[in-house]
This record gives C-alpha cells, structure tokens and sequence, in this order.
C-alpha cells in the first residue's frame, strides 16, 4: 500500500467555520466545549445502571475482539468512548450490546462491530494517529469521539440540523479539541479541510460522491457503504477506496446495512 500522505495541519480552517453549502448566507459552527470526563455528569439513571464502569466497555471490547477485530488501538479507543452517554436514557441498558439503536429522525447509532471494524479498514497500514480525517453523517456523535482518538483531526458533517445540535450536546462533556462539528451537506464533503488522511462514511448511496474522492489525499484510504443499485437499495456493502498514484484501488467487503445517503439539509 503506498504510504499516507499526512495533511498540513497548518492549512486547516479556522472556526467556527461557515458552509456555503447550507441555507442561507452560512451557519457557524463550534467543536464541543473543553469540560472534563466524568461520572458526575451521568443522569441519575445511568449512574445507578454501573454504565460509567470501564468493566462494562471492556466486555464489549473483549467481545469485538472475539468477533475478528485486531486493531490494538482501534479497541483501545472503543473502550474509552462511553457509548451510553450518546444514546436515550431508556436506551442505555442496550448501549454495549452489539446492535443498532434509533437516535433520533430515523437514524441510528452503529453497532460497535460495524464502527471497530470500518475504523479497522480506515486504519490498516498505519501504526500511529491518523491525519485528518472527514467523517460523513456525525449521528449522535459516537463514532466522531472514537475517532478523535485515532486522528490528528476529525471533521464531521451532518445534513440534519437536530442530530448535529445533539452531537454538540453530547460531546459538550468531553475535552475533544480535534473535533470540529460541522452543519452542511455531507455528499459535498469539506473541501476547505482537504486533503484528508481518511474519509469514513455512515451512509449508503449507489456510488462513492466524486467529491468525497477529489478530497481524499493520496496514499489515503476511504470506507462506505455502497448500495446494489436502485434495484435493489437495501442490499449494502462495505467498500474501501485507496487512492494511489497508479489510481483507485476499490475492494468489497461484507454486506452492511446503513441509512440511505441523502443530499442537502433539513
């Protein structure tokens, strides 16, 4: 694989930032608010649940581990993230289990072993931090702060106005300077933060956008999932995209199930 270019973290957009590509003349957009780590911001709720027990990350990591994922530092960042704090109260008895759990405006957070193992092929190759990296579709937030543990950078974007202010909310209690949130159409990715270390993306159309490739730095790998065809949308598959001097390098992997990837926001 040809090495990774690493991204001139000197050339990265200030912020808040501002998308051209959103209504109206732009919308600012602040990374989370440097607040500690810790239990005392659990509900009531989930302190009496033992969530905030690192013993109850790590028999999900154990778990990963069992099901194929070899990354060291991928589930050394999969036992860090809290996975509760990003999903409904009610919810949060399910939070370490491996399934997908609704978030909110008929979107879902992944299952942990869909996330290990998209972050495992966006890593492979490389033995430190990645670059910086876009992520596409930000969700609750979950994936982007297990992210910020593998990246230099991470910029994500969210079409949908209420998941982004809910990942604000819920990575406001974590110190993730290397987080940039962002509001704006994900197909268009970012190009002021281009070229990236890693595109990852958390929707599924019936191809890569072109843009997303024009973005992605050379030596640099992107993960998604891709539809069938219109024939039949729901049938999904992993795809990872190594972008090399001697052109695209595509693989498919296993089959997935991911929300259809839409443009423009709402």
């Amino acid at each position: 694989m040809v090495a990774q270019r690493q991204p001139d973290a000197s050339k990265r957009p200030g912020f808040p930032a501002r998308l051209d590509s959103v209504r109206g003349p732009g919308v600012p957009v602040r990374s989370p608010g440097p607040v500690a780590i810790s239990g005392a911001h659990l509900s009531r709720q989930q302190q009496g649940l033992g969530m905030d027990s690192s013993a109850v990350r790590q028999s999900m990591v154990d778990k990963l581990a069992k099901q194929g994922v070899v990354d060291a530092q991928v589930l050394a960042a999969m036992a860090s993230i809290e996975r509760h704090r990003f999903v409904d109260s009610a919810l949060v008895n399910q939070a370490y289990e491996d399934t997908s759990l609704p978030i909110g405006l008929g979107q879902t957070i992944s299952k942990p072993g869909v996330v290990s193992r998209m972050l495992e092929l966006l890593r492979e190759g490389n033995n430190g931090r990645l670059g910086r990296v876009l992520e596409i579709g930000t969700g609750c937030g979950y994936q982007a702060a297990v992210l910020s543990l593998l990246a230099t950078e991470v910029y994500s974007i969210e079409r949908l106005r209420g998941l982004h202010d809910k990942a604000r909310e819920n990575l406001r209690h974590l110190r993730l300077a290397n987080v940039h949130l962002l509001f704006g159409d994900g197909m268009a990715g970012y190009a002021k933060g281009a070229p990236y270390a890693g595109i990852i993306a958390a929707a599924g159309g019936e191809a890569v956008p072109q843009a997303w490739i024009d973005q992605l730095a050379m030596g640099a790998r992107l993960v998604a999932p891709v539809s069938a065809g219109a024939s039949s949308p729901a049938k999904q598959a992993l795809v990872v995209i190594e972008k090399t001097p001697q052109g695209l390098r595509q693989t498919v992997m296993e089959a997935v199930h991911f929300v259809p990837l839409k443009s423009g926001v709402a």
